[in-house]
């Protein structure tokens, strides 16, 4: 029951339940979060990130770059390198659902590195019954997506990338008793910038400062049975300060603030049956307030910045900010812990995480852990273990000689 339970709110998501969504209301504003398709793709990937508040526009590059934001990955001093993230997900609600997330990247040129990743979202075992409630078969739905990213050194400071997406979900086979319902995909794009300054005083010490911002999911939308839905297109925008306290101690603070460019849900007319009310001369929903969503992608991308039925106060709780802190010693182990916050009228995703690494040689492994502020969130108890490879590390210089 409780599989049934995650497999329908999934395809509320989806599907868009209006009717519900625009008769809620907290302490007198409208509960309007905004839905897309394919939300697995929205979800930090990995651990080191995932401890921080899942920040990742401007923090260091990394093997999980991509997700975040792929021009890092041209700042990379190694050769090439692998990872692998486990994520057990919605773990107080169902036991077997995973996101799994493979990615790596080689550095091909000076300026020039390319990588690629493997997300893949299992929703576990399902058992499809008839009317009656006869088991007629099991079903394994999941979810992935392939990327492929190329990033471009434009200045000793400067970076850019672009990445290619491709993206497949085999959900909506539940809904048609297993074996009818064909799988949906689509392509998308991500389009990323990152700059990395020199080292400037501050104060007694030395530090260096961050920037980076992120266009990701831009792609076609997804149709699962009539009707087209939007992805997660994402825009990024973060910042970071990382202060060397000594040779061995570092500590960086890093903030990003994400706004989907989707269109928001509007308040629409309803009759007294409950039901929307229907303009017979274009025969579309009638709208009270907001815009129109039904709207081509590129139409929609600009509009989502100025569509939310509450006006500008609305518009900007659709903006999500995370923080991030992490503290390295000895460039071998790093304690990290951020925040991220979501408005109750959008979703109500808040909460704290935390995490550790360690790097040996060149081996990297780092977990980080979910605590929710709201008791019982199904986010509840959501941690993450990554490993990853990094080879062909730069030589440190050697001293210049000195005469005795």
């Amino acid at each position: 029951m409780k599989k049934i339970i995650v497999i329908a709110f999934t395809f509320c998501i989806i599907f868009k339940v209006n009717s519900q969504i625009n008769s809620l209301a907290l302490n007198g504003q409208t509960i309007n979060p905004i839905t897309t398709a394919v939300p697995f793709l929205s979800i930090g990937p990995d651990s080191k990130q995932g401890a921080m508040g899942d920040v990742g526009a401007a923090t260091d590059p990394d093997i999980n770059s991509i997700h975040w934001n792929g021009s890092k990955l041209a700042f990379q001093e190694n050769k090439f390198g692998v990872g692998f993230t486990a994520t057990p997900w919605l773990k107080n609600l169902v036991p077997d659902i995973y996101l799994f997330y493979l990615a790596g990247y080689s550095k091909v040129a000076k300026n020039t590195t390319v990588g690629g990743s493997l997300r893949y979202f299992s929703l576990g075992n399902i058992e499809l019954t008839n009317a009656t409630g006869d088991k007629t078969a099991d079903y394994r739905p999941n979810e992935f997506a392939i990327d492929a990213c190329v990033a471009q050194k434009l200045s000793k400071n400067f970076s850019m990338s672009v990445a290619m997406r491709f993206i497949n979900s085999g959900i909506s086979r539940v809904f048609f008793n297993g074996s009818q319902g064909n799988a949906a995909s689509t392509g998308a794009v991500d389009i990323s910038g990152f700059y990395k300054s020199d080292k400037f005083s501050l104060g007694d010490k030395k530090a260096i400062a961050t920037g980076g911002f992120a266009f990701t999911n831009l792609g076609a939308k997804i149709k699962y049975s009539n009707d087209q839905n939007f992805i997660p297109m994402n825009l990024r925008l973060g910042g970071g300060l990382k202060t060397l306290i000594d040779d061995a101690n570092t500590f960086g603070f890093y903030l990003d603030f994400n706004k989907l460019l989707v269109p928001t849900t509007p308040i629409y007319d309803y009759g007294a049956d409950g039901k929307i009310l229907i303009d017979p001369a274009t025969n579309k929903k009638v709208i009270l307030k907001g815009k129109d969503p039904t709207v081509p992608v590129a139409q929609g991308i600009f509009q989502s910045f100025g569509d939310a039925p509450g006006g500008f106060k609305e518009e900007m709780q659709e903006i999500n900010i995370c923080t991030g802190l992490e503290y390295w010693y000895n460039n071998a182990f790093a304690a990290r812990t951020g925040f991220f916050y979501e408005p109750k009228t959008k979703g109500s995703r808040q909460y704290f995480t935390l995490g550790v690494g360690f790097k040996f040689s060149y081996i990297n492994i780092d977990g980080s852990y979910l605590i929710p502020i709201l008791n019982n969130n199904p986010l509840q108890n959501t941690w993450r273990l990554s490993f990853s490879f990094d080879f062909g590390a730069k030589k440190a210089e050697a001293p210049p000689a000195t005469n005795p």
